[in-house]
């Protein structure tokens, strides 16, 4: 069972007390969001101890419903937010990453209030279509993530040889990452090396292949200096970051058919490597089995700590 947390406000830019009201303040108040985002209590990645968990919640502007067994948990936007805002109030997580509509919910409902935020931005390569590959650029950019004091942006970069839209797509990501280190925001690259098997688009897990898809993500934009990478966990972690000097958080995956005991193993494996600086993981920790959210969020913060 998920327990709802609300944080109480009585002022001009109080925080909302129900979904409902996050409703009614979007129709009769919508610039709250931006005064909301201006005064947010913030933690930034220097105040951490350079460990971190961010709970990550994007998958549905993918149109990506699915966690586990269940094909459509993440099709009710209120119980997505239940258990974000249960994960968030866990001691011991940093932050958060999403798109505009889930980050600005939890701003009304003042679930962003000392976190680290990572906004989204390229959500246009929707699971399952003719054109997934070509993730375009249709959530936040680098102007708006400056503007709404959140700490960077993440792109997902599939890297497909057999399918030209690929070229489209790194070239979006590599203007990103400069956009980007203008405003001194984080570039959280996420890349995959990916094919296509029976019309579905597939991420090669090797070590072998993440590696290749990590010189070539680490390779874009201008400049480096404010790229990080989020990366899977996957055998010989060792030596799949020993292919890259930047800091990479571990991405958590869709838990179906997983084992959590073998996933926590390959976790702690990563973080086992100085270049890993914690975790970003959603419906893992969102969606367990026994829906014991504070449970599982709590697991993951004791790893790490």
């Amino acid at each position: 069972m998920i327990t709802p947390i609300t944080p109480a406000g009585t002022d001009a830019d109080a925080f909302a007390r129900s979904y409902a009201e996050v409703t009614d303040i979007r129709v009769q108040d919508p610039g709250r969001i931006a005064r909301l985002a201006r005064t947010r209590r913030r933690r930034t990645v220097a105040d951490t101890d350079g460990r971190m968990l961010i709970v990550a919640a994007d998958h549905p502007a993918r149109g990506a419903l699915g966690a586990g067994s269940r094909p459509t948990a993440m099709a009710s936007r209120t119980d997505l937010l239940d258990r974000m805002r249960a994960a968030l109030a866990v001691p011991g997580v940093d932050g958060v990453l999403g798109t505009a509509d889930v980050l600005e919910d939890l701003l009304l409902l003042g679930a962003l209030e000392d976190r680290i935020v990572f906004a989204s931005m390229n959500r246009g390569g929707l699971q399952g279509g003719s054109w997934e590959i070509e993730d375009r650029f249709t959530a936040y950019d680098a102007a708006s993530i400056a503007a709404a004091r959140f700490d960077g942006g993440k792109m997902l970069t599939r890297i497909d040889l057999e399918d030209d839209r690929t070229s489209r797509t790194l070239a979006w990501s590599a203007d990103a990452v400069t956009d980007l280190a203008r405003h001194e925001l984080i570039a959280m690259v996420e890349p995959f090396w990916s094919s296509r098997r029976d019309g579905k688009v597939v991420n090669d897990l090797s070590p072998e292949a993440v590696i290749r898809s990590i010189h070539v993500a680490q390779g874009l934009g201008a400049t480096s200096a404010y790229t990080w990478l989020k990366l899977p966990a996957v055998p010989d972690m060792e030596r799949v970051m020993d292919a890259t000097t930047l800091p990479t958080l571990i991405l958590g995956g869709d838990p179906v058919g997983a084992d959590p005991d073998a996933v926590r193993a390959t976790w702690e494996a990563a973080l086992a490597r100085p270049n890993v600086r914690g975790l970003t993981v959603g419906r893992t920790l969102l969606y367990p089995e026994d829906d014991d959210v504070t449970g599982a969020v709590a697991a993951a913060v004791d790893m790490i700590r």
